[in-house]
């Protein structure tokens, strides 16, 4: 049954859309199309229970660091909603979350949980995630900032807004750059909004401690911080099982000791993609394995043929990548003759 209230957004969007083509680098223009983005109604995602939500926390693989810090946020929380009801002073503190952690460490997935644990506690009325970055927040001329920032803002009201690469807003050296803007107008709306609106900033360790101390007031806004560790190799071999299940392929035994081969002689640091770089690695494997089958009659291959992932299949798809590991241990032969 069509829904008469995607209709209204569509067409809403679709106006919108239209002014800021009609009349670019216009201020008013920009107004009134974010004006009518605030009418947009926003179908939120369908309620889940807390327990529900840390059923699935649970499952993730590793970062078992940040799921003991996502269960004390949790638990305070609703230990200072009961004392709320039992008429006892709430203990003033920050939502706001700093995420430190390289890509692919399962930041924006802890990002939503949170947002939908947030609803289930009655903290948010959504509990959507609206994931921006800088191009999202930042304008190209004076005055354009602040109305693209309030945007983004308007939208996660209810909900969570999550600025991935969050350092960006604050770039060393640059003194002509709109990004202190976007600061300035980010911190004002949390105090404005600061019973509608959760803000997570994530980046790099390194960068997101600079971006901190930008600004005076982020430091106050932001006073938990929950860092999020690169993964281990039996941790990303896990994760490339799950890949390979939810698409219904399966890693031979050889497949599983290439791929510990392989993320073993990755270098790890800021560079590093995580699960970012295991699931590339298993997409590309996928076209490798592909041409291999492609070799023989495709309408002779058997589902178990269709299905299995193999050594070589990642062998090739490291080397696509520019990612090969470490040679494999050379067999010794020995020299001595054989017994009598």
């Amino acid at each position: 049954m069509p829904n008469p209230l995607e209709d209204v957004a569509r067409g809403l969007r679709s106006l919108g859309d239209q002014i800021r083509k009609t009349v670019e680098n216009d201020p008013a223009a920009e107004w009134i199309a974010d004006r009518i983005d605030a009418m947009r109604p926003a179908a939120p995602e369908p309620a889940r229970s807390l327990e529900e939500l840390q059923a699935e926390l649970d499952s993730l693989v590793g970062l078992e660091t940040v799921k003991e810090q996502v269960r004390a946020l949790v638990a305070f929380l609703q230990v200072q909603a009961q004392r709320l009801e039992h008429g006892l002073p709430e203990v003033a503190t920050s939502q706001h979350l700093v995420f430190l952690g390289n890509p692919g460490t399962g930041k924006t997935t802890i990002a939503r949980l949170l947002a939908q644990m947030y609803r289930s506690m009655g903290l948010l009325e959504k509990g959507h995630l609206v994931e921006v970055d800088r191009a999202d927040l930042v304008g190209e001329y004076v005055g354009s900032t602040a109305l693209k920032t309030d945007r983004a803002i308007r939208r996660a009201l209810g909900g969570v807004l999550f600025i991935d690469e969050a350092y960006s807003l604050a770039p060393v050296g640059h003194y002509m750059d709109f990004g202190p803007e976007a600061i300035e107008t980010l911190l004002k709306r949390m105090e404005d909004y600061r019973h509608r609106l959760v803000v997570i900033v994530a980046g790099y360790p390194r960068l997101m401690q600079a971006f901190l101390g930008s600004n005076p007031g982020l430091r106050s806004r932001f006073a938990r911080e929950i860092v999020f560790p690169d993964y281990s190799t039996a941790e990303l071999v896990a994760i490339s099982h799950e890949f390979a299940s939810r698409s219904s392929y399966t890693l031979s035994a050889d497949a599983e000791a290439e791929l510990r081969r392989i993320f073993d002689g990755v270098t790890r640091g800021e560079g590093f993609g995580n699960a970012r770089f295991a699931r590339t690695l298993f997409e590309q494997a996928l076209n490798t394995q592909a041409l291999r089958l492609a070799a023989d009659p495709i309408d002779e291959l058997g589902i178990e043929q269709l299905m299995e992932i193999d050594a070589p299949d990642l062998t090739a798809a490291a080397r696509a990548l520019g990612e090969e590991g470490p040679p494999p241990p050379r067999r010794r032969w020995s020299m001595r003759p054989p017994a009598a």
